[in-house]
């Protein structure tokens, strides 16, 4: 089962285990970046990626971004949804996801850092 964090608890969550290896990972649409912008999650100590799901190899295209399978994946797209879908691909290639269940939108909601 993938672990579910609301974006509000995110900062919450980062303290409270700040010991564990994190990143950020953006699966929107590039569109989406542009339209909506983009979390800075380095505001957070979290490298962030981009990467849209709606590449048919996308697990291939994130093992190529050389993230060691004990770094912690924070995933998020929108609303949830997609960020579901992709930490359940990574699980199963013994990756360690968490799912931002409100995503960006939630993201934009707190007030958390974007550029």
């Amino acid at each position: 089962m993938i672990k579910q964090l609301l974006s509000k608890d995110l900062k919450e969550y980062l303290v409270a285990s700040s010991d564990k290896k994190r990143v950020l990972l953006d699966v929107r649409t590039e569109e989406e970046w542009t339209q909506f912008g983009k979390p800075d999650g380095e505001k957070l100590g979290l490298k962030t990626y981009f990467l849209t799901i709606q590449d048919d190899n996308f697990v291939q295209e994130f093992k190529n971004l050389s993230i060691s399978q004990d770094t912690e994946i924070l995933a998020m797209c929108a609303a949830g949804e997609r960020s579901q879908i992709v930490s359940e691909l990574l699980t199963k290639e013994n990756y360690k996801c968490v799912n931002i269940s409100d995503g960006f939108t939630g993201w934009m909601t707190w007030d958390l850092p974007n550029l």
